[in-house]
């Protein structure tokens, strides 16, 4: 069994006067002393972070010692997998912990963004698609995904209101995160009609339906079930699984996020639970289309059905399955390599009963689902509190 006994996460935005390296050690050293544990103990360091020219920086995981000293001989190694590296770094660790090559491990995600041009940040995240076919696409991923809706609405009819009411939804969430990049409750009406402030972006996406370009840093420390004993408490995966479908969006289904719907599956088969028993998912909306897509991969509503659980409120603070108690990547932000970390973060803290901002009611099981491109790699981990 491994289990999460310490995490940290700053807040996310844009931090000025913040860089990798410094948010490496603030997070590195907050969870180390959540956990309680002496850093002579870690046996690795894992670093997620995307990078590909976002930052000047290259071999990031040479910059951990640089923030906690007492990590200068402990191995590190740096793992990038599009927009799910948090959760490929996070595996990373559960394998090295399962192989008995490791008791503690320490799992940071990390990204500096603001820092270069939009077009720029633009350019970089872009090479996250098959750039043989699909990088001459306009507006960088936001039109990669402004294509996937088109095919959707196409395929389902017109979902703008879906997709305006899960902008809401996460905005609303979000404004009471403390860690959040944009804590402001914006409405459906404001998300819902394009304007001078919320402009179409690419396709139907309107800059209300594209998740934020973010700095920040999260972090875990997980560790193997003696540790997790001693420490009192921890928060323990009854399942972890991915799920990698072909990269090019020509040789898939635009409509359906068919890894996804697969990594879902086999986590609910891994942990012997259902969809009804979680109580709360943090999910990948990276743009407003991808959570609504994945309600139904996940099971929570039929295929071209996803736009009724937005328009229901199934998935609000208090409906049946509350998602992205967080305000989600739409409010929270999203620096790339920080993401699948801070999910996890997010789900361990709610799980625990300390999360700052809104606390699910009395839970129980947490579900995570990571994404990596258009659907491409994907992480799905059921989480639970050890008494």
């Amino acid at each position: 069994m491994t289990a999460i006994i310490g995490w940290a996460h700053t807040r996310f935005g844009k931090l000025e006067g913040e860089t990798v390296e410094s948010l490496i050690g603030t997070v590195a050293s907050d969870a180390i002393a959540k956990a309680k544990i002496d850093p002579a103990d870690i046996d690795h360091v894992f670093l997620g972070t995307y990078n590909h020219g976002l930052s000047d920086q290259g071999f990031a995981a040479g910059l951990i010692s640089m923030g906690v000293d007492a990590l200068r001989h402990t191995p590190a190694t740096r793992l990038e997998n599009a927009c799910a590296t948090g959760s490929a770094a996070i595996h990373a660790a559960l394998d090295k912990i399962e192989a008995k090559r490791a008791r503690a491990v320490l799992v940071i995600g990390v990204e500096k963004m603001t820092d270069m041009a939009t077009v720029h940040v633009g350019n970089a995240l872009l090479k996250a698609s098959y750039m043989a076919e699909e990088s001459q696409i306009d507006g960088g991923f936001a039109g990669v995904f402004g294509q996937i809706a088109q095919a959707y609405f196409q395929a389902n009819g017109d979902q703008s209101d879906a997709l305006a009411y899960v902008a809401a939804k996460n905005h609303a969430n979000g404004a009471q995160n403390p860690l959040a990049h944009v804590r402001k409750d914006l409405g459906f009406t404001f998300c819902n009609q394009p304007s001078e402030k919320n402009p179409l972006v690419a396709g139907p996406l309107r800059r209300t339906d594209c998740s934020l370009i973010s700095d920040g840093a999260a972090a875990l420390l997980i560790v193997d079930d003696e540790l997790a004993a001693d420490a009192g408490y921890a928060i323990t995966f009854r399942a972890r699984e991915q799920v990698n479908d072909v990269m090019a969006m020509s040789r898939r289904d635009k409509t359906w996020l068919e890894g996804c719907a697969r990594a879902w599956a086999q986590a609910f088969e891994a942990s012997g639970t259902t969809l009804d028993d979680l109580s709360f998912v943090e999910t990948h909306d990276c743009f407003t289309i991808a959570e609504i897509m994945e309600y139904e991969a996940m099971g929570l509503a039929p295929r071209g059905k996803g736009a009724l659980v937005a328009r229901e409120g199934v998935t609000a603070a208090d409906g049946k399955l509350p998602v992205n108690l967080s305000g989600g990547l739409k409010s929270k932000g999203h620096p790339i390599g920080a993401t699948g970390v801070s999910m996890h973060v997010i789900a361990a803290m709610q799980l625990a009963g300390e999360f700052p901002g809104l606390q699910a009611k009395d839970p129980k099981l947490a579900g995570v689902f990571n994404m990596g491109g258009t659907g491409v790699t994907n992480y799905v981990s059921i989480l639970e509190r050890m008494a």
